[in-house]
């Protein structure tokens, strides 16, 4: 069993003379249909406490994430979920709506007045600063990125708390949108799949075309090489 995530990394932040530290995580990356979504939580390194029962999102039931999102959002000094849709990814590409949806978030927690001094990003490709702009965006828009420093660390969803309640949030918010659209589109069973690329989810795609909530650019249909399904 995988060791619970803790706060040592954070508190290793803190010592750099960071005390606001910002968890990020997405979901929703290798999906079908449906957004990416970003979830950010901020701590006081200085004064928080462990919250037990948190982990990555993919190692709880439905039923824990759901129960602990009041939890987490009682226990942090700031929380927010953004998301980027299906049609700004097929608009914009992957990273760069990821970078929307963090934007988004990161937003969100500055206008309740929460600004993270630093963010622990899961994985090993910052997407979410605003220097990772590229020649062919446009400055000025909300696809900007953060301006603090980005931290990023492989499998910080399984070690930093603050980034496994980011998780969580994340999908609990990601998952209710595909339940429902599921009422609206239940041929493609998103109340079961949330959008990933089960064999199924593709048959209905080669029965029914594409929705609008589908990424049109992508490879949908069951013809197309296996995703890997990533929550």
């Amino acid at each position: 069993m995988a060791a619970a995530p803790t706060l040592a990394v954070e508190r290793g932040l803190m010592a750099q003379g960071h005390r606001f530290v910002a968890g990020a995580d997405e979901v929703g990356r290798g999906a079908l249909a449906g957004p990416v979504s970003v979830g950010m939580v901020v701590i006081d390194a200085s004064a928080q406490k462990p919250l037990p029962g948190v982990k990555d999102s993919k190692l709880l039931s439905a039923e824990a994430r759901e129960n602990l999102v009041p939890k987490i959002e009682a226990w942090a000094v700031g929380h927010a979920v953004g998301h980027a849709s299906a049609a700004e990814i097929d608009a914009l590409g992957l990273m760069s709506a990821l970078r929307l949806a963090g934007t988004r978030a990161w937003a969100a927690l500055l206008a309740a007045g929460v600004r993270a001094e630093v963010v622990i990003l899961d994985g090993n490709h910052d997407w979410l600063s605003a220097s990772q702009l590229s020649i062919f965006d446009a400055p000025g828009t909300l696809d900007d990125g953060v301006d603090v420093p980005v931290r990023t660390l492989v499998k910080a969803d399984m070690r930093c708390l603050s980034v496994a309640a980011a998780s969580v949030l994340a999908k609990v918010q990601r998952d209710a949108m595909l339940v429902a659209l599921d009422a609206e589109f239940p041929d493609f069973g998103w109340k079961i799949n949330k959008g990933y690329a089960t064999a199924g989810h593709r048959a209905a795609i080669d029965r029914s075309g594409p929705s609008e909530w589908h990424r049109r650019t992508w490879q949908l249909g069951s013809k197309a090489s296996p995703a890997v399904d990533r929550a």
